[in-house]
């Protein structure tokens, strides 16, 4: 290698001798160029081989010559790296979910409800102040259910939407139960599925005919299911109060509540069959169609604003709040009733379905008005389907549990009216009611060939 790095450099010398020993004349002849720029290539030359030798003698080496050392960041420095994303994290989830609306301008009164009942105990204000503090966290459960479906699917992501909307009154339910407040949990899941089929389906279907002036199309088959649902569960919750009326039960009382719990335990089972017919074996009788009745994927410019642990982590934090906020409300209820001077039925049928299905009023509508009416009926339809065949024998599997007589005997008059209700609801999806709306069946078409424009 010496022998090689000597012949080199004896070669560079012989081919500039006359750089420093000749005159200006022959320095300015052959070799003209600047003396700078000759000794330039000189070291350059000198460099190079300088960097075979010892990338030849000792590999290791050469990566002292890659300049200066990069040093990699510290871990105190990266630490502080991670603590300030997450910081940013949290403080612009915080800023989406509660300062992006309007509507979460009462989140303060729930806070000032509990102040009330603890100082003043004033049973009216408490309710009034709870109801108003538990329609923001309504609407921001659906919210944050929402951006959960985004990474779960369209399918599993409407099933957490009717699920968690129906939450709030879920958790009012199992607070009255405790509360031995029975009636006030049937009237207050009557009111809900009265509430979702009559005015928040039919408020859907106007709201959209105003908005288009064509007809608007939604999938049969989904609703075809749900309408065979609810008519399931009006039949458990007739059988009972049919059983009461006509006195032929052998053992008043314990057979009627027999009777329910048994109910209860084959409704559960029919909605978890459901669920997996939703699911898995016919999901695809849940997505969306089109005008022409081709089914569709849904909007894909859409995208989360918040991430997916985000989300779980505020749905915990709100049904937690929720939760607290019900308690406190089932609570005033008898109390508001006597200050207020109304009657506790038009409180639990009307006021609270309508605090508990705020959300999903306004989506609904909202959705309709966008053409996009399956999405509607999901939401109106779906949630009376799972209030009925999942939250009522859910309460009265809890009652049991409790040892609360929660039964589904609704009394005659509120039964007829879920049973005619489900009948003109039924009887709506299977035929053009309206010109504002006109069903598609999928499979009636899917033997017809696209038309290519």
């Amino acid at each position: 290698m010496d022998r090689c790095c000597c012949l080199g450099i004896a070669a560079l010398a012989a081919a500039t001798p006359v750089a420093y020993g000749q005159p200006p004349q022959v320095r300015n002849g052959w070799n003209s160029l600047p003396s700078r720029t000759l000794m330039g290539s000189l070291e350059e030359e000198r460099a190079v081989l300088e960097f075979e030798e010892e990338s030849l003698v000792s590999p290791g080496k050469t990566h002292s010559r890659e300049g200066p050392n990069k040093s990699l960041p510290s871990p105190a420095s990266s630490q502080s790296f991670c603590t300030k994303c997450m910081s940013n994290s949290i403080f612009n989830s915080i800023k989406v979910v509660l300062f992006s609306t309007k509507i979460n301008l009462l989140v303060p009164f729930g806070p000032v409800a509990i102040l009330v009942d603890k100082f003043a105990d004033n049973h009216g204000w408490v309710f009034f102040l709870s109801l108003l503090g538990i329609i923001p966290l309504a609407e921001r459960l659906g919210y944050a259910t929402e951006q959960l479906a985004f990474f779960t699917g369209p399918t599993v992501g409407g099933l957490l939407n009717a699920t968690f909307g129906n939450a709030t009154e879920l958790i009012i339910s199992v607070y009255a139960l405790r509360n031995g407040m029975i009636r006030v949990v049937q009237q207050s899941l009557l009111g809900s599925i009265l509430s979702n089929m009559l005015l928040v389906l039919g408020c859907a279907f106007f709201s959209g005919g105003l908005v288009f002036s064509k007809e608007q199309v939604f999938s049969k088959a989904a609703a075809g299911v749900n309408s065979g649902l609810l008519l399931m569960a009006v039949m458990g919750l007739l059988f009972p109060a049919v059983l009461h009326f006509t006195h032929t039960e052998v053992h008043f009382g314990s057979s009627e509540l027999a009777l329910s719990r048994f109910s209860s335990c084959i409704m559960l089972v029919a909605y978890a069959a459901y669920l997996v017919f939703q699911l898995k074996s016919q999901k695809n009788l849940y997505v969306p169609v089109d005008e022409g009745g081709n089914q569709t994927e849904g909007d894909e410019d859409e995208a989360p604003e918040i991430s997916q642990w985000e989300s779980i982590i505020w749905l915990t934090i709100l049904t937690l709040w929720i939760s607290i906020l019900s308690e406190y409300l089932v609570d005033a209820i008898e109390g508001a009733s006597v200050s207020l001077k109304m009657p506790v039925a038009f409180i639990s049928v009307i006021l609270l379905p309508i605090v508990g299905n705020a959300a999903e009023h306004a989506s609904a509508i909202i959705f309709a008005m966008k053409d996009k009416l399956d999405i509607s009926l999901g939401v109106a339809i779906g949630s009376s389907t799972q209030i009925s065949m999942f939250g009522i024998p859910f309460c009265v599997v809890v009652g049991w549990i409790m040892g609360r007589p929660m039964d589904l005997n609704f009394q005659l008059f509120e039964t007829a009216t879920l049973f005619m209700t489900v009948i003109v609801v039924a009887f709506m999806l299977q035929e053009v009611a309206a010109s504002f709306f006109v069903h598609i069946d999928p499979t009636s078409i899917a033997d017809k060939p696209s038309k290519h424009h």
